[in-house]
């Protein structure tokens, strides 16, 4: 049998422009794509609508056109999805693989927390009869057991759910649904294959293995790339008021990108538009000369 022809993604969420972290992200998917001949989609990971910004999904396109990453299809709304994960949401809770819980922030605090600081759910409604009246999350069940997987930059991983994440949630109290659920929905749905992503989703992993698993889903190629972080070691993101990416010296920015991701451009292209820097990025790609260790933002050119 043949394997299934390559298909990536990009999928941010339009909570504010693309900085140098998600740039270095793009940059990885596209050239993991390109280089083995297939499909780069994008998908807006729209969910969270309070959140999103209005006007940030066409902004991040834009940007993405101007450094030279250009997508094959139509782009993918998250916020338009909603029947598909509600269908999903259905068909885990008619094996029982999901429950109702009306826990509170408050009445969690007490719970233990996981290496990335998430709350370890203890599994307090696991028990309880749906509530009639009360607003209530939906968690799936998990079992006791590790879930192996081998990352393509990170080699063999893995996690035992239970002790290091707990019970976790797919449909949230204020009806909006999961991340973890949303993103194993629409991997399916547009034929995902390998999955090129920032390192701070690699525990997020498993989960989505787990309810591949569950919902009868391929389980897509993983790989994460390293992170980019300020002078103070945070993470590159909105919270930490990362800049957006500049709009003149795209050359400068697409070769430190490149350059994080172990592809450093020879010094003749270093100065040349994205898309040249792009092209030849694509023939020399090495997934496996990609380094684990995060990088500082330069600053803007």
């Amino acid at each position: 049998m043949n394997p299934a022809p390559y298909v990536g993604r990009f999928a941010p969420s339009p909570t504010g422009p693309l900085h140098a972290g998600s740039l270095v992200a793009a940059v990885a998917s596209f050239l993991d794509a390109r280089a083995a001949g297939g499909r780069w989609l994008v998908r807006m990971e729209d969910l969270d609508r309070p959140r999103c910004e209005p006007g940030a999904a066409d902004a991040i396109l834009r940007q993405l056109e101007a450094y030279g990453l250009v997508w094959d299809g139509a782009v993918l709304y998250q916020s338009q999805r909603d029947d598909a994960y509600a269908a999903a949401l259905d068909t885990l809770r008619g094996e029982g693989a999901a429950f109702a819980c009306t826990c509170s922030r408050s009445q969690l605090a007490q719970a233990p927390r996981n290496a990335e600081g998430e709350i370890v759910y203890p599994g307090t409604c696991r028990l309880h009869p749906p509530p009639r009246t009360a607003a209530h999350a939906w968690r799936v069940r998990v079992e006791a057991a590790s879930t192996h997987f081998t990352d393509r930059i990170h080699g063999a991983l893995q996690q035992n759910m239970a002790h290091d994440v707990g019970d976790f949630i797919v449909k949230r109290a204020d009806g909006l649904f999961a991340y973890q659920l949303a993103v194993v929905v629409d991997d399916a749905f547009q034929g995902v294959t390998h999955v090129v992503r920032g390192a701070d989703l690699l525990w997020n992993t498993p989960r989505q293995i787990y309810l591949q698993t569950l919902l009868g889903l391929q389980t897509p190629v993983y790989a994460h790339v390293p992170l980019i972080t300020n002078a103070a070691g945070q993470k590159l993101s909105k919270q930490t008021r990362a800049s957006a990416l500049p709009e003149t010296g795209r050359g400068t920015v697409m070769a430190h990108a490149l350059a994080v991701l172990g592809h450093a451009p020879p010094a003749e292209l270093a100065g040349t538009e994205p898309a040249e820097q792009l092209a030849w990025a694509a023939v020399h790609w090495q997934i496996e000369n990609v380094p684990t260790r995060p990088a500082v933002a330069k600053p803007a050119p």
